[in-house]
């Protein structure tokens, strides 16, 4: 794997390179950004005590409001280009980060995580649109699943961050080593340095300026381009519905879980967050790579299936090991799955509104699964258990999604134009 990653980046000029960059930190750090709330939702809530459901509403927000940024920052990608636009997106995203850690009631956070959702909805689809309009057509799967496990990375450094600097009843005490909630989303604001790079080494897309050249831009509005593609739009809220109640069904309240459940201290929870990662990590790249040779279907449903076998050690483990193993195995099929999402949504859509159709298609998806934190909090709640919430999640959505996939088209290899 590491020999392949480094011969597929070597082959890329550097003008591709800083373009996929730009587009894998930028959704790194944004997932960086996300899962620092979902490490921290068990200690917002002894701070304002509140219910864990209650600041399980701002995972909620955060996902609702993603569809507006990604129309926004989308159509803005769409008519103005991929590259400023991306760095007005990441420095939003950052300032509502940063914000938080000041938040004086749980109203006031609840508040910034919605803006925060906005600013966050945009950043996959542009990011998406600038990398896989520089990149090569051959080898997209590969630098696809590369792509979508930036999240698992973010998720991964979130972890760490945690895992390290995280102490209760600490806040803002960054000099000291260790930090409370707060001090993370203070940490939570590096991104912004990112805007420097993408100013500095990062073109424009080829296709976008190709396109802007021939006023192909002016051809079809976002609000055209959905119409006349409606069926295709559909088919990827419904699929992206799936997915994102399949990945933060088994994601989101995981360290809750492993703490409320079995006991586990701050730093065995993060430990065991970053075994996951790593297996997300992995499914990703290996899922996508092999999407390139059997097509993207294939390799989604191929992944989506295999997570049910690992239900038992995923929610029913009873010691760390095995707590982990399982965690690791079901990550590296949920995000195995999302491995082959970036090149195939970016391939199913219009040229003139590439940056607005596959990310608000997404995140309308998200809306609808945004609900899902909340509702497996309060059967935790109910039930006293989390582990018999997180399996059903499972079960439920693995079926849905490979029964949807199953119904869409194959796309591999779709040439990117801005026609």
């Amino acid at each position: 794997m590491p020999i392949r990653f480094f011969s597929q980046f070597r082959s890329l000029t550097p003008r591709q390179r800083h373009a996929f960059m730009a587009a894998f930190l930028g959704w790194s750090l944004d997932a960086f950004d996300f899962f620092l709330l979902v490490f921290c939702v068990s200690a917002i809530a002894a701070d304002f005590h509140a219910r864990t459901s209650a600041v399980a509403e701002a995972l909620f927000l955060t996902l609702a409001f993603r569809p507006v940024g990604a129309f926004l920052f989308g159509t803005l990608a769409d008519k103005f280009g991929r590259r400023p636009v991306l760095m007005l997106n990441i420095a939003c995203y950052s300032v509502f980060e940063l914000s938080c850690a000041f938040a004086p009631s749980l109203h006031a956070l609840l508040i910034l995580r919605a803006l925060f959702g906005i600013a966050m909805g945009g950043e996959w689809g542009v990011g998406a649109a600038l990398a896989f309009e520089t990149l090569p057509r051959e080898g997209r799967g590969f630098f696809s699943g590369l792509l979508q496990e930036g999240y698992a990375v973010g998720y991964l450094i979130a972890a760490a961050a945690y895992a390290a600097l995280y102490k209760p009843f600490t806040h803002l005490v960054l000099m000291g080593h260790v930090v409370g909630w707060r001090g993370l989303f203070v940490v939570g604001a590096a991104p912004a340095l990112l805007v420097l790079y993408i100013g500095l080494k990062v073109e424009e897309s080829p296709v976008w300026q190709e396109g802007h050249r021939k006023g192909a831009r002016h051809a079809m509005s976002a609000a055209q381009g959905i119409r006349r593609y409606a069926v295709t739009f559909i088919f990827v809220i419904l699929l992206m519905t799936g997915f994102n109640s399949f990945s933060h069904g088994t994601q989101d309240l995981y360290p809750t879980f492993l703490e409320k459940d079995h006991g586990f201290s701050p730093a065995l929870t993060g430990g065991v967050a970053i075994v996951y990662n790593f297996g997300a990590l992995l499914g990703g790249i290996f899922f996508g790579s092999l999407s390139e040779r059997f097509g993207r279907k294939r390799a989604i449903i191929a992944a989506t299936l295999l997570a049910l076998p690992v239900i038992p050690l995923f929610a029913f483990g009873h010691s760390l090991y095995v707590l982990a193993t399982g965690a690791f195995l079901m990550q590296f099929m949920v995000q195995g799955a999302w491995g082959a999402v970036p090149a195939y949504l970016t391939e199913l859509s219009p040229g003139p509104v590439r940056a607005t159709f596959p990310g608000l298609a997404y995140q309308l998806g998200n809306l609808l699964a945004s609900r899902n934190a909340v509702l497996q909090a309060k059967a935790a709640e109910h039930y006293g258990s989390y582990g018999v919430v997180l399996a059903w999640t499972v079960l439920i959505g693995a079926i849905y999604l490979a029964i949807v996939t199953a119904c869409g088209r194959e796309a591999k290899g779709a040439e990117m134009t801005a026609e």
